[in-house]
């Protein structure tokens, strides 16, 4: 492309909203004085090796936790902004809509000082195989390293979402690790020591315990408030609680619901709700299998009617967590509003009776994602009770993980998802035929999901999304329970937790946490 081309490319703003953030405010770093203290916070899994390293991040929100403190990526969520610039001050789309063009910041530097470049942003792009790798490698056409600084992506032709799924939490795709340090020490010693460009450098581990973070002065945005940060591995919800009750930690994820309600009792603590795109749904895995009973699809039904939802989300949530009729999270964009399916065991015993099972059909084990035991409770309860008869089957959270995306969770079993993204991001992973955590599809809906990635309108699009989610309701393809909002305790020490201030994130923004003098 021409440079007259280029200068017209530029003038392209990306998005009103974008552009003024832009403009007004993430240029230079806040002013701030020297790191100070010491923050604990207890994480409700087991914190996992594999989380520092971004290229294998899979379709959930939790790695971010990690990956946002100690890396960083070229444009992400930050407070203030829904996808604000980060290591890269601008980018442009060109007016076809095939191309971006990124421009970093000046100075950048990883922990160990050296230099950040468009060399880096092109290899962490290109050894990127986690959820989402795909989509991206098959809409890439190549990456052009124009100067140290600008570096710009061609698409094989013009694609929506690019940014959706490229600066966000959907993958991660573009956060930045350092092509010589990892060339030289490899894969697994990365893993075990790495070096980002994030507000937080890792300084140690005790694998399965915690893992400790300093705060790294020359980050872009900002020199963080509190210098240590303790990530704690504390996947019992009951010692999670235990903990910010003694001080042991500052902040405490996921608490379950009796938990929470009881430190709210406390005037000392805050119990606060997270806002991210999260959701539990109940997989039915055999549903395409001709010889399966979950191919009746009276049965998937009957799981839908046998759902409580309304007590689930009072006994585990609290009331914050609105019920679900459709496994994309109400808050995201092009997100069908519907109602759920309603709370009848009796219909769902008359549907059972029906398909041929009237005294109910012992469906087997039942896995639930680790880290939500009422939720799970409460869910294998509401089945027995309508005569689908499971077994809940204890799992660790790495194991489900993997589990799931090797396809070796069969029958029925629980998952929550909280990446951010959109109703395509959903679609793309959960829903089409193709998708890395798909059991399954339909051709139509295949058909529709490949006419809205290229759909540039944008009401046409939402049209063709609108539809997927339709179909999924009208086949009974999922069992969706509830929208999550994870409840966080907050202990007495911290003055500002910036919990909600992350769109679509149940994590704090690490640099901007303050404690109380």
């Amino acid at each position: 492309m021409t440079s007259c081309h280029f200068r017209q490319m530029r003038r392209v703003l990306f998005g009103s909203l974008l552009v003024l953030g832009i403009a007004l405010g993430a240029a230079s770093p806040a002013v701030a004085g020297s790191p100070t203290g010491r923050v604990a916070i207890a994480w409700h899994v087991t914190i996992s090796p594999s989380w520092f390293d971004p290229s294998s991040a899979p379709p959930q929100i939790t790695p971010f936790g990690m990956l946002y403190a100690i890396h960083d990526a070229l444009v992400r969520p930050y407070p203030g902004h829904k996808m604000g610039p980060s290591l890269a001050e601008s980018w442009q789309e060109s007016p076809d809509g095939k191309t971006y063009e990124f421009k970093l910041r000046a100075g950048l530097t990883f922990h160990n000082g050296d230099p950040l470049t468009t060399e880096d942003v092109k290899f962490s792009f290109e050894r990127y195989k986690g959820a989402g790798a795909k989509i991206l490698q098959d809409a890439v056409d190549r990456i052009e390293i124009v100067d140290a600084r600008v570096v710009r992506f061609h698409l094989k032709a013009p694609w929506p979402d690019f940014m959706t799924f490229y600066g966000t939490t959907a993958t991660a795709a573009g956060l930045v690790v350092p092509k010589n340090y990892l060339t030289q020490v490899g894969e697994e010693n990365f893993r075990k020591r790495p070096i980002g460009a994030g507000p937080y450098k890792f300084v140690g581990s005790k694998p399965g315990v915690e893992v400790e973070l300093e705060a790294f002065p020359g980050y872009w945005r900002r020199v963080p408030n509190v210098k240590t940060i303790i990530m704690k591995s504390v996947p019992e919800a009951t010692a999670r609680a235990v903990m910010l009750k003694t001080g042991e930690a500052d902040i405490a994820y996921v608490l379950d619901g009796p938990e929470a309600e009881d430190i709210q009792r406390d005037p000392r603590f805050k119990v606060v709700s997270s806002k991210h795109a999260s959701i539990f749904w109940i997989e039915m895995t055999d549903q395409w299998d001709a010889k399966s009973p979950w191919h009746d699809k009276r049965l998937r039904q009957a799981v839908n009617h046998a759902l409580d939802r309304k007590r689930i989300n009072e006994a585990a949530c609290l009331g914050f967590c609105p019920p679900a009729g459709v496994i994309v999270p109400r808050v995201m964009d092009f997100a069908l509003q519907v109602e759920p399916p309603p709370y009848d065991p009796g219909k769902a015993r008359k549907l059972l009776a029906e398909a041929g099972y009237p005294k109910g059909l012992d469906a087997g084990e039942f896995a639930a994602i680790p880290g939500f035991p009422t939720v799970a409770d409460a869910v294998v309860n509401d089945l027995n009770a309508a005569g689908i008869r499971v077994r809940q089957r204890p799992m660790e959270r790495a194991a489900f993980y993997a589990a799931w995306r090797e396809k070796k969770l069969r029958g029925l079993f629980m998952t929550a998802v909280g990446n951010s993204g959109n109703a395509a991001s959903r679609v793309e992973a959960f829903i089409q035929s193709k998708g890395a955590y798909a059991y399954g599809g339909y051709p139509d809906i295949d058909e529709l999901f490949r006419r809205q990635a290229s759909e540039r309108d944008v009401a046409r699009r939402e049209a063709l999304l609108h539809e997927i989610q339709k179909l999924t309701i009208e086949r009974e393809m999922f069992a969706p329970v509830m929208d999550l909002r994870i409840l966080i305790g907050i202990g007495p020490r911290i003055a500002r937790h910036t919990i909600t201030d992350v769109w679509m994130s149940p994590f704090a923004s690490n640099e901007d946490i303050e404690l109380k003098p």
